[in-house]
């Protein structure tokens, strides 16, 4: 639907995405040959959630976005566009890490996107996929204001340029993930407690299960979006007064 006036549904609106990525995420940890392609997958369902969830939240902060206005195909295009660089830059750092002998933060590194919507294991993995959301959001703004041309480059200077309030957001953002990363715990351990000791039907505990990953899933990617929206739009407020009509924030 082109615009969504129930607010409810806008939570829902990504549901199917973050469905397909959870599933290919449990295809992908079996280790069979289809896991490499269960993984991109993944990433790029999770990619699409994210550029999603970030019309609304611009529309959420009263700024104007066009991501509402085009169809399925340029959205899918510019997730696609926004992916492989953020990729690119995600194997960078790992090899590099890898060739430092940081083996474990390697391996954390890959998980920057999947971080965005779902529990990173590692504290410092929280922190770090709060910045590649930072990145990603500056990338789908920028993208706009060029025409629907997403560049990586322009977009880590806007980014540093935009430090001083987006690094605060990154860092309130870790904060969120690692809260809500502790309440998944907890609530994880309730479940498990519950699919042990309850008689209920199989199908009450699956829909249990499926609605405890969603809405975390759902949870986190909201907070990573209005955060970080909200830190975008107080810099355009404050470095740029008389273009602020111009910025989708």
């Amino acid at each position: 639907m082109p615009r969504i006036s129930f607010a409810p549904f806008r939570l829902l609106h990504v549901l199917p995405w973050l469905v397909v990525a959870a599933a290919s995420r449990v295809v992908a940890s079996g280790g069979t040959p289809a896991g490499m392609l269960a993984t991109l997958v993944a990433t790029l369902a999770t990619m699409h959630a994210f550029v999603l969830t970030t019309r609304f939240a611009i529309e959420s902060a009263g700024g104007r976005t066009q991501l509402g206005d085009i169809g399925f195909g340029e959205q899918l295009k510019l997730s696609l566009s926004t992916l492989w660089r953020i990729v690119l830059l995600l194997l960078v750092v790992a090899l590099l890490l890898q060739f430092f002998e940081f083996p474990t933060l390697a391996s954390n590194t890959l998980l920057g996107i999947d971080g965005m919507a779902f529990d990173q294991i590692t504290s410092v993995g929280k922190f770090w996929s709060a910045t590649i959301a930072a990145l990603v959001l500056v990338m789908i703004v920028s993208a706009e204001q060029s025409g629907g041309k997403v560049t990586f480059f322009r977009a880590v200077a806007q980014l540093a340029w935009r430090w001083p309030w987006l690094g605060h957001a990154v860092l309130v953002l870790g904060i969120i993930y690692l809260g809500l990363g502790f309440a998944q715990g907890l609530v994880r351990d309730a479940i498990w407690q519950f699919w042990q000791t309850s008689e209920t039907s199989p199908f009450t505990k699956n829909l249990v299960y499926f609605v405890f990953i969603f809405s975390f899933a759902m949870l986190r990617l909201w907070a990573t979006l209005l955060t970080l929206t909200f830190a975008l739009k107080q810099s355009y407020v404050q470095n740029q007064p008389t273009d602020i009509s111009s910025a989708n924030p």
